[in-house]
């Protein structure tokens, strides 16, 4: 968001009659949580807006012909695609950063009213069953959308993700059966300047229609931090938080309400103690927040002078504005599983380079590193077996056995051709290949002669590649490939230590589905060992290293970290700037006792506290 909009925002927000007098005196203040998507404090009445239900649909068949339900389906289709183009063209008023994220998702809607396999089978039930065309929308999109969403066993890291696709049928379906039967959507253009707005769901294409210099904040019952409708509005900046219980029951429309962006937090009908609190909050984060601004501009750099590398995680390409400006000096870890969805069509050798390109060009000449698909235990069996690669028993632990890398060299086409695609991108801007799941050097080994194999197919193809191939590195994320480093480090170009799974194998907590979340913690010392048998031969073999689990996003634990001897972190790009702030507040020497005292705690809670402690 520019200055002005930003500006704008307050502007429009201070209109509001903020004063203690305007709190109903007949109902008490009360507390509401939901999950943190946008940090900002916001004070300001809230405006409810409500969706008018769509008809009960059901399995009903057609007394008309299926040739008048596939018109139907049809002239629905193209209102849809219609809409969309209207959409479009209203990302115009929106700052750059949002038009990029929500283009991105509109790009998707628009393949999905194409040649897709919801369009497909609902034709088909149509054809075959003599559906009405509501029905076979309905409930075409309800099996895709449980196909792709989250299951019993998926991790926690992945259920987003995987409610994220199955919320992109159930979007575009909506958007359907909304033409099909004339029920209008919901605006939010005369909504009042400067108001919250509450919602008991707010899905990604209402974001195109929101107004950032209009809208003070966004709160919804539904939704979750990492799914379309949080990217897209951490990328207009409006403070938001999703996943409020009881959000449309505890609020009434005209309530007075304090936003805590940060926190999560909502405060109705606040008394005035605590909106004078809120209000001073107000104040001190405008000021912070200038102080932020000249921050991505600096390096991150210890008080003795020495550099620290600040790279960024991500997930889906509508990221890139986000870490660009929190100032990321490159992607340490791009996750390419979302190429992979198992309701599009598996993406060939251009379709991937079109997507690798694309990203490496958005980040004008700064490194991206791009993670080899993981898939396997749980993730993309349904894919596999469609493609006729049954790689994994059903049942056991989704955890352990064929899953990364070990799968990829037993389908080696599948890598060939991810190699080739990341060969090609390599033209267009500095870029790294990284591997998953490594336990042995043979892997490695075998890893590498496929891309050297790749590089030489596409050069007999006339393929243009760099006279150097990018480098090849892994990841080293369980207790086998920490304790044999020094020989991992003799084939790999460079390390990631993934901090997530390297806990969860070491500690054998599974952190989806522990009891006790105080088991499964990176702060181990179990673990900060193997972090430090890694970050050791590293330096001998004078191979670069870096930490991209969530332990990069926590600024004490980077300080020991860097302590230990680390210099590159990979992180959230919301983490980034909290970081960054500490590291230019740090020395070296710091950072040493720091370690040194983490070293010697010889339990958990010890080592936590060490850590927590640090600084005061």
């Amino acid at each position: 968001m520019t200055e002005r909009t930003r500006r704008r925002r307050e502007e429009s927000a201070s209109t509001a009659d903020h004063s203690p007098e305007s709190v109903p005196s007949t109902r008490p203040m009360r507390r509401l949580h939901g999950r943190s998507v946008s940090a900002g404090i916001v004070i300001a009445n809230v405006a409810l807006v409500q969706e008018r239900p769509l008809p009960t649909i059901g399995n009903a068949c057609s007394a008309d012909t299926p040739e008048s339900e596939l018109a139907r389906l049809d002239n629905a289709i193209t209102q849809t695609q219609r809409q969309i183009t209207k959409l479009r063209t209203k990302l115009e008023a929106l700052p750059e950063e949002g038009r990029e994220e929500i283009g991105a998702l509109l790009d998707v809607y628009e393949r999905m009213l194409g040649h897709s396999r919801l369009i497909r089978t609902a034709r088909a039930r149509i054809a075959k069953d003599r559906l009405t065309a509501e029905a076979a929308v309905q409930q075409e999109s309800e099996t895709l959308a449980a196909l792709a969403g989250p299951k019993p066993n998926t991790p926690e890291e992945e259920r987003e993700a995987a409610a994220r696709r199955a919320g992109e049928f159930r979007e575009i379906a909506r958007r359907l059966l909304r033409n099909l039967t004339g029920v209008s959507f919901r605006a939010f253009s005369n909504l009042p300047v400067g108001c919250i707005l509450a919602a008991e769901q707010l899905r990604p294409a209402d974001a195109a229609l929101i107004d950032p210099t209009r809208i003070a904040a966004v709160l919804s019952e539904g939704g979750g931090a990492t799914d379309h409708t949080a990217i897209m509005l951490r990328a207009l900046n409006v403070p938001a938080v999703l996943a409020v219980t009881d959000l449309t029951s505890a609020v009434q429309d005209g309530d007075l309400l304090i936003v805590d962006g940060a926190r999560g937090e909502i405060v109705v009908n606040p008394d005035p103690a605590t909106l004078a609190e809120a209000q001073a909050a107000m104040a001190a984060e405008a000021q912070e927040r200038k102080g932020i601004s000249r921050l991505r501009r600096l390096p991150a750099r210890l008080t003795g002078g020495e550099d620290i590398e600040l790279l960024a995680n991500v997930e889906l390409p509508a990221e890139l504005p986000l870490l660009r400006r929190n100032g990321a000096q490159g992607i340490g870890l791009l996750r390419s599983e979302f190429l992979f969805d198992e309701d599009r069509e598996w993406p060939d050798e251009m379709a991937q380079y079109a997507v690798y390109a694309g990203i490496v060009r958005g980040m004008d000449g700064l490194p991206t590193t791009i993670r080899v698909l993981d898939w396997g235990g749980e993730k993309g069996l349904e894919r596999l077996r469609m493609l006729g690669y049954a790689a994994a028993e059903d049942g056991g632990n989704p955890a352990l056995g064929m899953r990364g890398l070990r799968l990829l060299l037993h389908h080696p086409e599948i890598l060939l051709t991810q190699f080739s695609a990341i060969l090609r991108a390599s033209m267009d801007g500095p870029v790294r290949v990284l591997l998953p799941m490594v336990t042995a050097t043979n892997e490695i080994v075998t890893a590498r002669e496929l891309f050297e194999k790749a590089a030489r197919r596409l050069r007999r193809k006339g393929v243009k590649l760099p006279s150097r191939l990018p480098p090849l590195g892994i990841m080293v994320e369980t207790p086998a490939a920490a304790m044999t480093a020094d020989a991992l480090v003799q084939h790999a170009d460079f390390l990631a230590i993934g901090t997530n799974d390297l806990t969860m194998y070491t500690l054998a907590v599974d952190r989806a589905m522990t009891m006790d979340s105080d088991l499964y913690s990176p702060l181990h010392p179990a673990v900060l060992r193997l972090i430090a048998t890694t970050v050791n031969a590293a330096l001998r073999g004078h191979r670069p290293v870096c930490v991209c689990g969530e332990l990069a996003a926590d600024p004490h634990a980077v300080a020991l970290l860097i302590g230990m001897g680390l210099r590159s972190f990979s992180m959230t790009a919301s983490a980034l700037p909290p970081v960054k702030k500490l590291i230019r507040a740090l020395s070296l020497e710091e950072c040493d006792t720091l370690r040194r005292q983490a070293m010697l705690a010889d339990d958990p809670p010890n080592l936590r506290a060490v850590v927590r402690n640090f600084r005061g």
